[in-house]
């Protein structure tokens, strides 16, 4: 058995860890930047509840809540139990805020504008007068058999994101609690230096349109002429990584 979280009792921890997220580098990544991957990682708000991005030790950070529970919790109609250490008893109850809307209009959403969520008028790019007609509906995710590990099938990208947990190197606690997280919404938790753990979490996006596959971004452009969608979103999978495996059933993977 892997090691246990050092818990003492039942509580909050049981449903939900706070967490700090790194989103940038202030040194190595512009202003625009930021702003795209902040966009991006606030955007998967299924189990994430997000604060305000703000600046720490050199980097674009944001506290959040992720609302998985813990593998060693059993709860029924008369109580709970952990099965790591015994205890029982009622878990505190933990309030999930409903995620804020990102969309307001035809095309006006929420999205990180000089560090800060805010509602901002985007564009469609004016087509060129002498481009070629393009066939409607040619995404290619829109009938994609890809799925997610909890085996929720189409957008696996869209749904499915890394996160780089802010935990400096001793503490274990944040380390082993986010461990014991219930897979595979929470999972592949692993160090990757001295103040990052990393992990996988299944957490939808809210740029999604209604039919869960589309995005709501695609192909719209901020008021500075950069694209609304996230460059991030273009980049997944990259298949010119070996270590790589991909979603099952990803167009962009299956030969």
């Amino acid at each position: 058995m892997p090691p246990l979280p050092p818990c003492r009792s039942l509580g909050r921890q049981c449903h939900e860890v706070r967490v700090t997220l790194r989103i940038a580098d202030l040194e190595e990544d512009l202003q625009p930047e930021q702003d795209s991957v902040a966009t991006w990682l606030l955007g998967h708000r299924e189990r994430i509840s997000f604060g305000s991005p703000y600046e720490a030790e050199g980097a674009l950070v944001v506290d959040a809540r992720l609302h998985v529970p813990c593998k060693y919790l059993r709860e029924d109609g008369r109580g709970a139990r952990c099965n790591a250490h015994g205890f029982t008893g009622r878990v505190p109850t933990t309030r999930v805020p409903k995620p804020p809307e990102l969309r307001h209009g035809e095309r006006r959403f929420s999205i990180v504008a000089d560090g800060r969520l805010q509602e901002v008028d985007l564009r469609s790019p004016e087509p060129h007068r002498r481009s070629l007609p393009v066939l409607a509906g040619s995404n290619p995710c829109a009938t994609a058999p890809c799925r997610t590990a909890d085996h929720r099938r189409g957008a696996a990208c869209c749904r499915d994101l890394t996160l780089d947990v802010v935990a400096p190197l001793g503490d274990d606690r944040l380390e082993l609690l986010l461990k014991a997280r219930k897979s595979p919404y929470v999972c592949k938790v692993k160090r990757t230096d001295e103040v990052t753990v990393e992990c996988e979490v299944i957490s939808a996006c809210h740029y999604l349109e209604h039919d869960g596959i589309h995005c709501g971004l695609h192909g719209l452009r901020r008021p500075d002429g950069h694209e609304a969608k996230p460059d991030i979103c273009y980049e997944f999978p990259d298949t010119g990584d070996p270590e790589l495996v991909g979603h099952p059933g990803c167009v962009f993977l299956e030969g």
